[in-house]
């Protein structure tokens, strides 16, 4: 582009520049500046010698991380975690998004929305606080379960075979509403035109949904199934860090919880930034997978 074209875009959008300046200096200052700690994961650092005076050992953390017994319980723990919860919490926003798309009462679709929206915009602790009471040994929910046959009376918190699907099913209470409002928003933009011409033609609700509903935000799906798939890796670690205990280490303790662990409680930056790059890599291959899949077999992508 030309110094003149620059100077007439400056004079047509100078406002809009200003308006993203903000936005553009927080990422500048808290996402771009900090790359520059990526050094750490290549150096046997001290907070004595600092970034500059530490042993450089190049790739001898990510050889230690690769070679330790808990690698595999790791990577295990968080597929497992992250892929039952994409399975099962992806959809669920979708269908409560079509469920309450086909209400007609107003006032009942608002009093759902509502309620199920709530859950996200209660703090995490206070959401595992009420989680960690309601699956102790006499909770509500421990109670419930007990009473049907599921389990035996039980701290069912230290009790390994129900942390996943209490993590699992706790995050679909947590987000199923908040999520619904992305695909609500693309449902009011699907064309009304389509669904009468449909009902002229003789389909029901459910041949609607299936070839008008579902078709017309279809690339909303996909990009939000990309951007999931690229943090695939990312499990919600406070979630965990606050749900886990020692006694169920073996099948909650995820790359992000053992990151926190070795750089924060045991002071060892180094380890922990090379374990947290390994994450990062993985997530962009993930995410740059997924992408040209989608490019390749749709007309949606994210770039």
């Amino acid at each position: 582009m030309r110094l003149v074209d620059i100077k007439k875009d400056w004079k047509k959008n100078k406002v809009i520049y200003f308006l993203a300046l903000p936005t553009v200096i927080y990422f500048i200052i808290w996402h771009y500046i900090p790359m520059a700690g990526v050094v750490l994961a290549f150096e046997d650092y001290s907070p004595r010698g600092g970034v500059t005076g530490s042993e450089w050992i190049g790739i001898a953390n990510f050889i230690n991380f690769f070679s330790t017994y808990y690698f595999g319980r790791l990577m295990r723990n968080t597929i497992i975690l992250s892929v039952f919860s994409m399975v099962i919490n992806f959809p669920a926003p979708i269908i409560l998004a079509l469920l309450l798309n086909e209400m007609e009462n107003r006032y009942f679709k608002k009093v759902v929305q509502t309620i199920s929206y709530m859950p996200y915009f209660v703090s995490t602790v206070v959401i595992c606080g009420i989680i960690v009471d309601f699956f102790s040994y006499d909770g509500a929910l421990t109670d419930i379960l007990v009473n049907m046959g599921v389990v035996e009376r039980r701290d069912l918190m230290v009790y390994k075979p129900m942390f996943r699907p209490i993590f699992v099913f706790s995050g679909t209470w947590q987000g199923v509403g908040y999520g619904s409002i992305i695909y609500l928003a693309a449902l009011s933009g699907v064309d009304q035109e389509l669904y009468e011409a449909a009902k002229i033609d003789g389909a029901g609700r459910w041949k609607q949904t299936i070839h008008i509903t579902l078709p017309g935000i279809k690339p909303t799906i996909i990009i939000m199934l990309i951007l999931q798939i690229g943090s695939l890796l990312n499990v919600a670690m406070e979630k965990v860090l606050l749900l886990y205990k020692p006694q169920t280490y073996e099948v909650a303790d995820v790359i992000m919880t053992f990151v926190y662990r070795r750089g924060l409680l045991e002071n060892d930056y180094g380890y922990s930034t090379a374990v947290q790059i390994f994450n990062s890599v993985i997530n962009l291959l993930l995410l740059m997978t997924a992408n040209a899949i989608s490019r390749k077999y749709s007309e949606t992508s994210l770039f």
